[in-house]
Order: structure tokens, then C-alpha cells, then sequence
């Protein structure tokens, strides 16, 4: 939501898909979600961006006197392996303007329409992980972040807190990845009866 209090274009491409498409009510069903394709790109450009971690639970190399070599590296016996997730999709060589926030990547014809986030035929982003290690959950938790932003920024505008001021968005590793500064927001219903 940070992200598109910065942003009022996306925000507003973001309002007018959502109420084009489904204009009385938005619902949590799956195929209501997938006539959506802007919502599902600023999903996946917020995941880019901002990951939930960091890094991931970190591997070891055996205690059993040998060393592991991993790509061309000695990794001494005992030594803890783990890589930045986040800088996986804020790397310059695959993300043209990797840490500008650009949902139009992830349309058809962008950088990132194909992009695999399981991980099983590259891996460009990883917001939950990869392969068979990859979070069981990331389906629903798709169709989770789909429904929850689209509903907020149907029924609400997100402003930053201090007109001509953008938020924040620094972050700092918590359990997870978090703000590093609270987020506040201007909120303003957009049906002003919600008001009376």
C-alpha cells in the first residue's frame, strides 16, 4: 500500500481496472481475480521489491572433515550458506530500473510477464523461496494479497501521510522484512456516503 500511496498513477490504473471489471462488488473467487491483470503485476512488482524476508533458512556444510566447493568457492566445514533473496529481484542485470516500482513489467509483452516465482525454470524473484523448499502456501497467499489490495484501493485513496511527501520505504529485517519507519497514510474513502 506504500507502494501506491507513492505511485497515484498506479493507484489510480489500480481503481479503474478494479471497477471496470467487477463494478458492483470485488470477490475473493479465483476466476474474478485472474480478469485482473493489473492488480496481479502490482502484486508481483511489490513482491519484487519487497519480499516478506530477506534471506532464506540458511544451509550448512557437513561436519565430516571435508569442505564443500559451490561454484568455484571453498566453503569451510561448519560454515553457514544463505544468499540475499531481495537483491535476486532488484538485480540490475535482469530488472531494467530494478528499484523503481514499474507494475507494467509483469503485463504482457513486459520483462516479467513470464516470470517463473516457483522457481522450477529460473528464478528472477523469489518472494517465497523455490523449488521444493518454496512456501506451501504462496497460491492462496497470491490470491490473498490480490483480494486485500484490490478491495483497499477500491474502497479507499492512499495518500501519504504529508501532502507532497513520499513515504518512506525503507526497511529493516525484523522476523520478516518490515518498514523501517510505521507506515501512515492519508486515507479517504472514495464512496463519501461511507462517510454519513
Amino acid at each position: 500500500m506504500a507502494e501506491l500511496a507513492n505511485n497515484p498513477g498506479v493507484q489510480a490504473k489500480v481503481y479503474e481496472e478494479v471497477t471496470r471489471v467487477k463494478p458492483d462488488a470485488l470477490d475473493d473467487s479465483a476466476g474474478n481475480l485472474q480478469s485482473l491483470p493489473y492488480l496481479k503485476a502490482v502484486v508481483l512488482e511489490g513482491l519484487r521489491l519487497h519480499p516478506p524476508a530477506h534471506f532464506l533458512i540458511p544451509h550448512g556444510v557437513r561436519s565430516d572433515g571435508d569442505a564443500a566447493e559451490i561454484g568455484g568457492y571453498t566453503v569451510p566445514e561448519g560454515a553457514e550458506v544463505n544468499f540475499l533473496v531481495a537483491e535476486i529481484g532488484r538485480d540490475e542485470a535482469v530488472w531494467t530500473a530494478a528499484r523503481e516500482f514499474r507494475p507494467e513489467r509483469f503485463l504482457d509483452g513486459g520483462e516479467g510477464c513470464d516470470v517463473d516465482i516457483t522457481g522450477s525454470r529460473e528464478i528472477k524473484m523469489m518472494p517465497f523461496g523455490a523449488g521444493r523448499r518454496m512456501c506451501p502456501g504462496y497460491a492462496l497467499g497470491m490470491h490473498h494479497a490480490e483480494y486485500f489490495v484490490g478491495s483497499l484501493v477500491r474502497e479507499l485513496e492512499w495518500l501519504p501521510a504529508a501532502e507532497g511527501e513520499a513515504v518512506n520505504m525503507e526497511e529493516t529485517v525484523d522476523f520478516t522484512t518490515v518498514m523501517k519507519h510505521p507506515f501512515r497514510a492519508r486515507i479517504v474513502p472514495r464512496n463519501k456516503s461511507l462517510l454519513t
